[in-house]
């Protein structure tokens, strides 16, 4: 397993991290061991959680295999994130310093360790003031609770305003981003990753297989059935059949497919392998219901695809923009050479 920094930061983590979103709802306990297991097993030190994720169980599910196995708490990165409702009350949810000084001391009871290696805010929170939860993460880093810390699911201006007032008053600043990132979903690269870069944050990717679409399990013909994801309610979430039953997910699959015959990995693998080489991208988040489905993605630990099969995938998973501003007019405003004033 190859190992990369997070970020600017001098934190070592496993090229893939292991998401443990399954843990206690889609896989028990003796699955999930299976697969931390698993994972160690092949050089994996990165390990992502939250405290949502099966209302606690994950967390738990974690702590029960770290007591178990005495020393390998050592070796780990583990990841937990708060913000989001673990208690039905007024401050129950969100960045408030009450809510996520509630919710990291009860992550650390559920996974049974003294810190947390990196503790992320799960999603942007429009009524607290920044300067709030700051305060919070640089607190929780005096007091050992935390080492680092992290955003999920921000937008450029808002990892932009977080990193800079960070900076400003000398506080605690973010090294990390968990964006949804894969071959279907590229648009973080219109604002969001620009400034990632800007402050140092590292990309920890989730559904990097966007919701198995890019297994290649999905017909353009029928609607999905069985037990997958999608077999088991077309219509969830952001992966919905209907949501990515286009030309454009199909011309990007065909490409994936041809892609794979070519180099004897799998769909999943030559997706997972183009994600882990992007610019910022620390450790993609590989979760998986079974160990069988884990060990297929571990296969890419140190799979990195040539340059000219790379291109291929860009080019064809290139998004679709207007001419302005992200488009040939807005890049030529934004070149280093100057256009003609004829363009206003």
């Amino acid at each position: 397993m190859e190992y990369r920094l997070l970020g600017r930061s001098g934190l070592a983590v496993s090229r893939l991290c292991l998401g443990t979103m399954t843990f206690g709802s889609e896989t028990d306990r003796a699955g999930a061991f299976d697969q931390l297991d698993t994972f160690v097993a092949a050089g994996g030190s990165f390990i992502d959680t939250a405290d949502v994720y099966s209302k606690g169980v994950s967390e738990e599910i974690i702590g029960a295999w770290l007591a178990d196995r005495p020393g390998v708490r050592d070796q780990l990165v583990i990841a937990t994130k708060g913000r989001f409702p673990m208690a039905a009350h007024a401050n129950g949810a969100g960045l408030s310093r009450r809510h996520l000084g509630d919710a990291l001391n009860a992550s650390l009871r559920r996974l049974g360790v003294e810190t947390v290696d990196l503790y992320q805010m799960h999603s942007w929170d429009p009524l607290t003031p920044i300067e709030e939860y700051l305060r919070f993460i640089d607190d929780a880093v005096s007091a050992g609770k935390v080492h680092y810390f992290g955003l999920s699911n921000f937008t450029g201006w808002q990892l932009t305003a977080v990193a800079e007032r960070a900076r400003a008053h000398g506080w605690t600043a973010p090294v990390s981003l968990q964006p949804q990132y894969n071959l279907l979903t590229r648009y973080i690269e219109l604002e969001i990753t620009a400034a990632a870069g800007e402050y140092g944050l590292g990309l920890i990717p989730w559904s990097p297989l966007a919701g198995g679409w890019l297994t290649g399990k999905y017909s353009r013909d029928q609607l999905p059935t069985g037990a997958t994801r999608l077999g088991e309610n077309p219509a969830r979430g952001m992966e919905g059949y209907d949501r990515r039953n286009t030309g454009r997910t199909w011309a990007v699959l065909d490409v994936v497919r041809e892609l794979a015959a070519e180099t004897g990995l799998s769909m999943a693998q030559v997706s997972l392998a183009w994600l882990a080489d992007r610019p910022l991208v620390t450790a993609p988040i590989v979760g998986a219901r079974t160990t069988e489905q884990l060990q297929g993605s571990l296969a890419v630990a140190e799979v990195h695809l040539d340059p000219a099969l790379t291109a291929r995938l860009d080019e064809v998973s290139r998004p679709e923009l207007p001419d302005y501003p992200y488009g040939a007019m807005g890049t030529d405003q934004r070149s280093r050479v100057l256009p003609s004033p004829a363009g206003g």
